[in-house]
């Protein structure tokens, strides 16, 4: 049986497994769940979504998990394509066969699930695109109703998908911010769950999958280097989160060096690439965001602090890239590996060339790039 407790990620205000928390009430930051059991590797559950890892993550004794079949994507190695960026070994971990088409599915299955045990009236969510599509599915699969908040210019696919699982989907014109102050008030007036990226503890647990999964591909192994298109920085956040908790429980060898994360933002909207090169501990949010890769147009992400420190430290770098190279290199991705990447891969794999060109990714490094999402969704 898994035990958790939950702790603020800035000053350590604790709250019991049992609690239905959003932001920490002293300062406002995240929550993060602290497992306090130990799960045996040996003990793995015999399914292939992220539930196999079902005792390392928050569920409760003898609760069924609200699943799609979320988790357990594809890592694809690419010879042709290690040899053309730069670096001894390049995989890519293909997020696109996600419930929902990007690995939004796995927090917002831990999430819901997390809703549902609580006895929530309904659910409710501010998105760029991809959450909104993963909520409208799992609350629709849990027996909950879901309101979408979403910026007009979210892609069509994307909006036809919430709409077609029955959510409420309520446009909004501006970013997601401005879809984050909607959410924030229909949920104050109205008593559904918020479950925007941090706002509760559950959706980095999902996350946390991304790194369990790497390792056990790898034979329980770790390589030098990931590469994470983020925009509210849940998957870098959940990853990290398991980087530690697996060699806490001896899933991972004592002496196992941790990967050096890189964050691919697009050149028009970069907070954290900014905050990261002035030596911050926080971002201050980007005015005007404008990328067409949807899921990275996150002006002000909660989890600032939290990805800094992560990518301080990892020894990682944080890099950008333009709107012409992030198009160019979701074209090679996909042309050189079969994977209908969305952009979100594409600027990966261009601030990956850019790096190694840079010298900051070694040549003999073995790297893992993650397409997050799928190119049908921007079709």
């Amino acid at each position: 049986m898994t035990t958790w407790k939950l702790r603020c990620s800035a000053c350590n205000h604790e709250e019991p497994s049992a609690a239905r928390v959003g932001t920490c009430p002293n300062c406002g930051q995240p929550f993060l769940a602290d497992i306090t059991s130990t799960p045996n590797r040996s003990s793995l559950r015999p399914r292939w979504d992220m539930w196999r890892y079902a005792d390392a993550l928050p569920l409760e004794e003898k609760e069924a998990p609200v699943s799609l079949g979320e988790g357990f994507t594809p890592l694809i190695e690419l010879p042709q394509l290690a040899a053309d960026v730069g670096v001894r070994r390049l995989w890519v971990k293909d997020e696109a066969v996600n419930p929902t088409a990007s690995f939004k599915a796995r927090g917002l299955s831990a999430a819901v699930t997390r809703a549902r045990g609580h006895g929530v009236p309904g659910l409710v969510v501010p998105t760029a695109g991809n959450a909104g599509a993963a909520l409208a599915a799992y609350g629709a699969a849990a027996g909950l109703p879901v309101r979408v908040y979403a910026p007009a210019t979210t892609p069509q696919p994307i909006l036809d998908t919430i709409r077609a699982v029955g959510a409420d989907l309520q446009l909004v014109n501006g970013h997601i911010g401005d879809a984050g102050k909607a959410a924030n008030a229909f949920a104050a007036s109205d008593g559904y769950f918020n479950v925007a990226t941090l706002r509760e503890p559950y959706r980095a647990e999902g996350n946390k999958t991304l790194g369990y999964e790497l390792a056990e591909q790898l034979d329980w192994r770790l390589p030098d280097v990931i590469v994470y298109p983020t925009g509210g920085g849940e998957g870098v956040i959940g990853m990290w989160k398991a980087f530690g908790e697996m060699v806490r429980w001896g899933w991972l060898k004592q002496d196992t060096r941790f990967p050096r994360i890189v964050v691919a933002q697009a050149d028009g909207c970069a907070p954290l690439v900014r905050a990261f090169r002035a030596g911050a501990e926080s971002a201050t949010a980007w005015e005007n965001p404008t990328t067409h890769a949807a899921g990275l147009r996150v002006p002000g992400p909660l989890g600032d602090r939290l990805v800094l420190r992560a990518l301080r430290d990892s020894g990682g770098v944080a890099g950008s890239a333009s709107e012409d190279d992030i198009r160019e290199d979701t074209k090679r991705l996909a042309e050189s590996s079969g994977i209908d990447a969305a952009p979100e891969g594409g600027c990966a794999l261009a601030v990956t060339r850019a790096l190694v060109r840079a010298g900051k990714v070694a040549a003999d490094a073995e790297v893992v790039i993650y397409n997050t999402g799928s190119g049908a969704s921007y079709r």
